[in-house]
């Protein structure tokens, strides 16, 4: 494969350069779902489209968008703000759809630029750096010109060389794509449990039903024992293993026999179901929450967990910042985070940064929760971080654990968002914070969440560090392939996502 590719301007070789615009009336006409899409930058990342805070229109104001309608195999770029340089393909599954003002619509032509390559190009290292050295060049704000991506130099191999390279490189991404339906299946799975058992108290819920009807088939002295078929009393079960088996099966979501089965074929794990049902009691209690269960106690988070804040070193001070390794994060980080998990940050510190944020270095599993514009990103700290006045952040030491915590946090976020207070925009303080009530649980029965939660973060930190891998390898792979230190093998002898890995 040769490497002496044109060069080309891309704006000759486009349909199409241009951004959006916001309806009419701003965020007061967003619908929360609807036909037609209105893609903004927070949906714009490099590893991908992301649907989280997506808008939606009417259909009467996407007719007044019609010239920045977005069409299959669009590439889309940000073009202003913090996410300027942010690209990725169009996705298909939100289509029909409109960009706003902050989002470039780039749409190659088809005979002569593969989408997906043309996408993985923008997004390569280099020319990420290239784009916010352009962007940055503006006298107030971070912004790309339509002339400015009109103007980009771009490397252009013939189309089916193109298509190689991006097949390639598709390889990879489609593991990390995966890897992140099954993280937010993982979170799914962790959010449900915990509804189930400390917000909707579906076991002791259980059990309360079981014993009315255990109690409503008691034989009295006018009726006789219920009778099988053969005559004989059918024994019933005595009234805890009743409750138990039903607070068992709103913990498993199996029935009866499936329950048998269960019991039969893993009796280990039935006996560990079995204990964990006994852990929740069989009655509800009044209290300033409301109805909770029996032997649970109202406090308040501040009285559970540590909470603080951080700060920012002055970016002034090159001594805070050059060459630093401790991580250091702003909301920026989790804005995107829909895996709940944090294990790398945007901006790394010093020590001598580090000195100048009170709250100091935060241990690993730190509950992080954006406390002001906007209120309510969170994530589950795996590395040891310092963290900026953005934040309220819970050092978790007593009965709740962290993966509670975090739940809870997610479970009881209107709550949290009522207490937030500002002109300019919510935030709320560590003061009101502190005051929100908690239902605490008894510690076994935190115990016996977190057992089942914290594999779960496990897992979802273990495939975003795979797809980090794997991110990394694509973008050493992609400008090896320009150059032509690596060849691109054809569609019946494509490299796997190991093999391609072990090239770099």
């Amino acid at each position: 494969m040769s490497a002496d590719w044109p060069v080309v301007r891309l704006g000759e070789y486009c349909l199409k350069v241009g951004s959006g615009a916001t309806p009419k009336g701003g965020k007061s006409v967003y619908l929360d779902s609807g036909c037609i899409a209105l893609i903004r930058s927070q949906n714009i990342y490099n590893d991908g489209f992301k649907s989280n805070g997506l808008a939606y229109i009417t259909a009467q104001a996407a007719e007044k968008l019609s010239n920045v309608e977005v069409q299959s195999n669009d590439v889309l770029l940000n073009i202003t703000g913090d996410s300027v340089a942010r690209v990725c393909l169009a996705p298909n599954e939100h289509l029909p759809a409109r960009v706003n003002q902050h989002v470039a619509i780039i749409r190659p032509d088809p005979k002569e630029f593969d989408a997906r390559f043309l996408r993985y190009f923008l997004a390569s290292p280099y020319q990420q750096e290239l784009l916010l050295t352009i962007a940055s060049a503006g006298a107030t704000r971070n912004a790309l010109t339509k002339s400015h991506i009109e103007s980009l130099k771009v490397c252009k191999p013939d189309l089916q060389t193109q298509r190689r390279i991006a097949d390639q490189l598709h390889a990879l991404e489609n593991k990390t794509q995966l890897n992140g339906s099954i993280n937010q299946t993982l979170e799914k799975i962790a959010q449900a449990i915990f509804k189930s058992w400390f917000v909707d108290f579906e076991p002791v819920k259980a059990k309360i039903a079981a014993q009315e009807r255990w109690l409503a088939l008691q034989p009295t002295a006018e009726s006789a024992s219920p009778v099988c078929d053969a005559g004989e009393a059918e024994p019933l079960p005595d009234l805890d293993t009743a409750m138990n088996l039903a607070a068992m099966q709103a913990i498993s979501g199996k029935d009866e026999a499936q329950l048998t089965r269960f019991q039969i074929e893993q009796p280990e794990q039935y006996a560990e179901l079995f204990a964990t049902a006994e852990l929740f009691p069989a009655a509800l209690q009044d209290s300033e929450l409301g109805e909770i269960p029996e032997g649970w106690v109202v406090s308040q988070i501040g009285d559970e967990v540590a909470v603080v804040g951080g700060g920012t070193p002055s970016t002034k001070n090159a001594a805070f910042w050059d060459g630093g390794n401790i991580h250091w994060t702003s909301p920026k980080d989790l804005s995107g985070l829909a895996d709940k998990v944090l294990i790398e940050t945007e901006r790394k510190i010093t020590e001598a940064g580090l000195a100048k944020i009170s709250s100091g270095l935060l241990p690993i599993d730190t509950v992080l929760m954006s406390s002001r514009a906007p209120v309510g990103y969170l994530a589950l700290a795996r590395i040891p971080v310092a963290v900026n006045q953005g934040y309220i952040a819970m050092i978790c030491g007593n009965t709740l654990s962290p993966e509670f915590v975090l739940q809870w946090c997610n479970a009881y976020m209107e709550e949290i968002k009522s207490r937030a207070s500002g002109t300019t925009f919510a935030e709320i303080s560590k003061k009101n914070f502190r005051i929100i009530p908690v239902a605490v649980p008894p510690e076994e029965i935190v115990l016996s969440y977190s057992k089942t939660a914290s594999q779960l973060y496990k897992s979802i930190e273990s495939n975003l560090r795979e797809s980090g891998a794997l991110e990394e390898t694509r973008d050493i792979l992609l400008p090896r392939l320009l150059s032509g230190e690596l060849s691109v093998p054809d569609s019946e002898t494509q490299v796997s996502e190991p093999e391609a890995a072990a090239h770099v």
